[in-house]
C-alpha cells in the first residue's frame, strides 16, 4: 500500500510540473531590455518646438518623437542651472541633496550613484557625447570618469563597437542652444524675427527679436543633431527597442529665464518614444521632474530604483497605467554664477500647480541676477547669473526708458521674500499677489506644501540651514569672455 500510494504521489506531480512546464512554455518571454537614448539640450524652453505650437521654430525631429510617442505637456526641470539639472538627472535626486552638486561648477561625489553606472553594472554598455554631467571637476569625488558615461565623439562611434547582445545606454548633450550666438546668424538662416511669439517679460526690440531668433537656429541644430542619431537607429534596426527622450536641462538665456525658478525658466520640451511598449500618438498633462528619469530607465531595464532616489518612474505614465495624478512639480535653485560678493548664493524653492507658481526666495536681501558690479560675460557689467548677450545689454543700457523700466525690475531687481503667481489671469508671471488678501488662503496652502517637502527630503533649508552651499568650492574661476564659440562651449 505504501509503495502504491508512493507511486501515484510521484506520477502527480511529475503531471503537476509538466503541466507547469507548459504553462510557463506558454507564457510569453519577458519583454528584452531596451536600449536608452537621453538627447538633452542646453537652454532650451518650453514650448519652442513646432509639436508645442511654435510658428517659428522648425523642430522635425522632436516632433517625430512625439508623434511616434508620448508628448508631454508640463516637464520640468529640478533647477534652472547646468550641473544640478543634470546632476538630478542622473541620480533621480532633489539638487539639495546633492551637497556641492547642488551648485553650477562643483563636484558630484561618488557617493551619490548614478543610472548609468548602474545600468552598466547590471550589463549595459554605456556612452557619452558632448556635454555629459557639468559644468564641474570630478577631482576628489572618487569618479574615473564623467557621471554620465565614458566619451564617444559621436553616435556612430558608439554604434560601431555595439555588441549585438548587449543592451546600450547612451547620453547625447548637446551644446545648444547655450550661449554665444553669432549676431544675426538666425535671421540670415531664414528666421523671421517678426514672427516670434515675444515672451512678455523680455522687452520687444528689433535687437532682442534678432536675440531670439539666434536662439531659434540653434534649437534647431539640436534638432537636427538627434535626426541624425534617429536616422542611425533606423539604419541600424534598433529603433523598435530603443527608449529616445529629448528634453533640456533648463531655460532659455535670457534675462528672467535661465538660473531663476520661473515658467521659462523650468518649464521644459519633452517627448519620449519606445514603439516596444509605448503606444504614439499620446499627451501627458501631468505634472512630472527632471528627478524622475533615473527611475524610469532603470524601471525599465527591470532594475528596482534606488532608495534614495526621490523621482518617481514614469513608466506608469508611458504606458497608460493606472496611477496617482500628479498635479504639482518643485523646483530650486542655489548657487549659479561666481557674481555675488563673498560667491554666495540665491536660494529659491518653488511649487508649481496648475493655478499657482508659489516662490520662496531664502536670501531676499541678496541680488538674485548677481550683484549690480560683477559679471562673467560680455556686455555691459552687473548681474552675472543672466548670460551675456544683446538681450542683456539692452535691458540694462536702457533700464531707465519707461518702456523697459519694469521688464529690468523684474529682471534684476531684488524681490520679496515670497512671491505668488495665479497662473490664470497671469500666465506671464509678470504680477506678485502674494501679498493680496484674496490669496491669502492660497498661499497659506502652497507654503505648507513646499515647506513639507523640503522637510521631507532632507533639504539643508528646511529649518533654516543651507550655508554650506555658500561655502562649497566654485571650481569654475572666473575666465575671460570667451572669444570663440567652441571655447565658449567648453567653459560654459
Amino acid at each position: 500500500m505504501e509503495r502504491r500510494a508512493f507511486l501515484q504521489r510521484l506520477t502527480a506531480t511529475a503531471a503537476a510540473t509538466a503541466l507547469a512546464d507548459s504553462v510557463r512554455a506558454a507564457e510569453p518571454p519577458p519583454p528584452a531590455r531596451p536600449n536608452i537614448v537621453f538627447a538633452i539640450a542646453d537652454d532650451w524652453s518650453w514650448p519652442h518646438a513646432g509639436v508645442y505650437g511654435d510658428k517659428v521654430a522648425k523642430t522635425p525631429a522632436f516632433d517625430r518623437v512625439a508623434s511616434e510617442g508620448v508628448l508631454f505637456a508640463r516637464a520640468y526641470t529640478a533647477a534652472a542651472s547646468c550641473t544640478p539639472s543634470r546632476g538630478a538627472v542622473l541620480t533621480g535626486q532633489w539638487p539639495h541633496r546633492l551637497e556641492a552638486g547642488g551648485n553650477l561648477w562643483s563636484h558630484l561625489d561618488q557617493k551619490f550613484r548614478c543610472y548609468p553606472d548602474l545600468l552598466e553594472a547590471a550589463g549595459y554598455r554605456v556612452g557619452c557625447s558632448r556635454k555629459g554631467w557639468g559644468p564641474g571637476s570630478i577631482e576628489g569625488t572618487g569618479r574615473s570618469r564623467n557621471p554620465a558615461g565614458p566619451p564617444f565623439k559621436s553616435f556612430d562611434e558608439f554604434l560601431k563597437g555595439q555588441p549585438k547582445d548587449k543592451p546600450f545606454c547612451y547620453w547625447f548633450g548637446s551644446h545648444e542652444p547655450h550661449r554665444p550666438y553669432a549676431a544675426g546668424s538666425g535671421q540670415k538662416a531664414g528666421i523671421n524675427p517678426d514672427a516670434i511669439a515675444m515672451p512678455p517679460f523680455l522687452p520687444d526690440t528689433p535687437e532682442v527679436r534678432s536675440d531670439i531668433a539666434d536662439y531659434y537656429l540653434e534649437v534647431q541644430m539640436f534638432d537636427s543633431q538627434v535626426g541624425d542619431i534617429l536616422k542611425a537607429l533606423d539604419a541600424a534596426g534598433l529603433a523598435e527597442i530603443t527608449i529616445v527622450v529629448m528634453t533640456s536641462d533648463n531655460g532659455m538665456p535670457f534675462p528672467r529665464a535661465k538660473a531663476n525658478c520661473y515658467e521659462f525658466s523650468t518649464h521644459m520640451p519633452l517627448a519620449i518614444r519606445w514603439p516596444a511598449r509605448v503606444k504614439g500618438g499620446r499627451k501627458v498633462e501631468d505634472f512630472v521632474s527632471a528627478t524622475d528619469y533615473a527611475p524610469t530607465f532603470l524601471e525599465a531595464a527591470g532594475l528596482k530604483p534606488l532608495p534614495e532616489m526621490t523621482g518617481r518612474s514614469l513608466m506608469p505614465l508611458l504606458v497608460g497605467a493606472d496611477a496617482p495624478k500628479r498635479d504639482h512639480v518643485f523646483v530650486e535653485r542655489e548657487r549659479h554664477a561666481a557674481c555675488r560678493a563673498g560667491n554666495l548664493s540665491y536660494p529659491i524653492r518653488a511649487v508649481r500647480t496648475a493655478d499657482f507658481l508659489y516662490i520662496r526666495n531664502l536670501e531676499p536681501d541678496r541680488w538674485p541676477a548677481g550683484d549690480p558690479s560683477t559679471s562673467l560675460g560680455p556686455g555691459p557689467p552687473g548681474y552675472g547669473d543672466i548670460d551675456g548677450g544683446p538681450s542683456k545689454t539692452w535691458l540694462i543700457e536702457h533700464k531707465d526708458d519707461p518702456k523697459a523700466a519694469r521688464l529690468f525690475k523684474l529682471a534684476c531687481e531684488k524681490r520679496p521674500a515670497e512671491e505668488l503667481y495665479d497662473l490664470k489671469k497671469d500666465p506671464a508671471e509678470l504680477d506678485n499677489v502674494a501679498d493680496r488678501p484674496e490669496y491669502a488662503e492660497a498661499k497659506k496652502r502652497l507654503r505648507a506644501q513646499l515647506d513639507a517637502w523640503m522637510a521631507d527630503t532632507a533639504d539643508p533649508r528646511a529649518k533654516g540651514g543651507g550655508a554650506e552651499f555658500d561655502s562649497y568650492p566654485y571650481v569654475g574661476g572666473r575666465p575671460a569672455p570667451p572669444k570663440g564659440k567652441a571655447k565658449a562651449k567648453e567653459k560654459q
